[in-house]
C-alpha cells in the first residue's frame, strides 16, 4: 500500500474551504473518507461518507470518531481542519470572552478531543498520520484576533506534543500553515474588515493579495495537496513539522 490509497481517513471542516478539497483530493487517491462538519447540507453534495457534527464539544468529536469506525472502520489518517475565524473579534480590550471561549473550544480542544479519540487506536496498529491546520497567525499574529492567534498557536503546540507521544509508534503528526486562502471563512472575514475600513471587500483582498510575491493569496487546493502529501505513506520522515503554505509570504 502506498500514498493513501485504502487508508480510513477522517477529515473535519469539510463542508466548505480547504477541508472539502481536500477530502475529495484524498478520495480520488484512494482513501475510504469520512467528511465531517456543522452542516449537513453542505457533505451531503460531496457523494462521499459524511456525519455533522459539532466539533467544539467532546460529544460531537465522539460520534465523528465512531462513526467513522462503524461505517468504514479506525481511522488512518487524521485532518483536523475545521475551525472558526477572526472575523468577528475586537482588539483586547473589547475582546468578547464568550467569542474567544467558542474559539478555543472549536479550534483548539476539538483537535485534542480528536487527538485523543484516534491517536490511541493508530498507535495500537503502529501507523498513523495526524495533520493538523493551523494559521500563520499562529506566527506572525492577526490584528485583533487574539482568539484565532491563541487558538492556532496552541494547536501547534498539540501537534508537536501528538508527534512526541505517538512517533514511536508509527505515527506521524504535522501542521500547515496557510495564509490567506479565499475561502467563505476567509471571505466574512474581508467584508467585516472592509466594514471598519470604510472601503470595499474587494479593496481588502487587493491588500491581502499584495502581501505575497506572486501578487496572489493561496488556493484551497494548494493547500490541500501538502496535507495529502503529510497524510501519504511516503511522508514518515516528517514529524512535528510546521510547514507554511504561504507563497513566500509571512502571512
Amino acid at each position: 500500500m502506498a500514498g493513501v490509497e485504502g487508508r480510513v481517513a477522517l477529515v473535519t471542516g469539510a463542508g466548505r474551504g480547504i477541508g472539502r478539497v481536500t477530502a475529495e483530493l484524498l478520495a480520488s487517491r484512494g482513501a475510504r473518507v469520512m467528511a465531517v462538519a456543522r452542516s449537513e447540507d453542505q457533505l451531503k453534495t460531496l457523494g462521499l461518507d459524511f456525519v455533522a457534527a459539532d466539533l467544539g464539544t467532546a460529544y460531537g468529536c465522539a460520534l465523528a470518531v465512531e462513526a467513522t469506525k462503524k461505517r468504514l472502520g479506525p481511522a488512518d489518517i487524521l485532518v483536523c481542519n475545521h475551525g472558526l475565524g477572526s472575523a468577528h473579534e475586537r482588539v483586547i480590550w473589547e475582546q468578547d470572552p464568550d467569542l474567544w471561549r467558542e474559539s478555543i473550544h472549536v479550534n483548539l480542544d476539538g483537535p485534542f478531543y480528536l487527538s485523543q479519540l484516534v491517536v490511541k487506536d493508530m498507535v495500537d496498529r503502529g501507523y498513523g498520520r495526524c495533520v493538523y491546520t493551523s494559521s500563520t497567525a499562529a506566527q506572525a499574529a492577526e490584528y485583533a484576533g487574539s482568539a484565532y492567534n491563541a487558538s492556532k498557536s496552541g494547536l501547534l503546540g498539540l501537534m508537536r506534543s501528538v508527534a512526541q507521544d505517538a512517533g514511536p509508534h508509527g505515527v506521524t503528526a504535522n501542521a500547515v500553515l496557510p495564509g490567506w486562502v479565499r475561502t467563505e471563512m476567509a471571505e466574512r472575514s474581508a467584508i467585516a474588515e472592509a466594514e471598519k475600513r470604510g472601503i470595499t471587500a474587494e479593496e481588502v483582498w487587493q491588500e491581502r493579495n499584495a502581501l505575497y510575491p506572486p501578487g496572489r493569496v493561496v488556493t484551497p487546493q494548494e493547500v490541500a495537496e501538502v496535507i495529502a502529501f503529510l497524510a501519504a505513506e511516503e511522508s514518515s520522515g516528517v514529524s512535528g513539522e510546521s510547514i507554511s503554505v504561504a507563497l513566500g509570504g509571512i502571512w
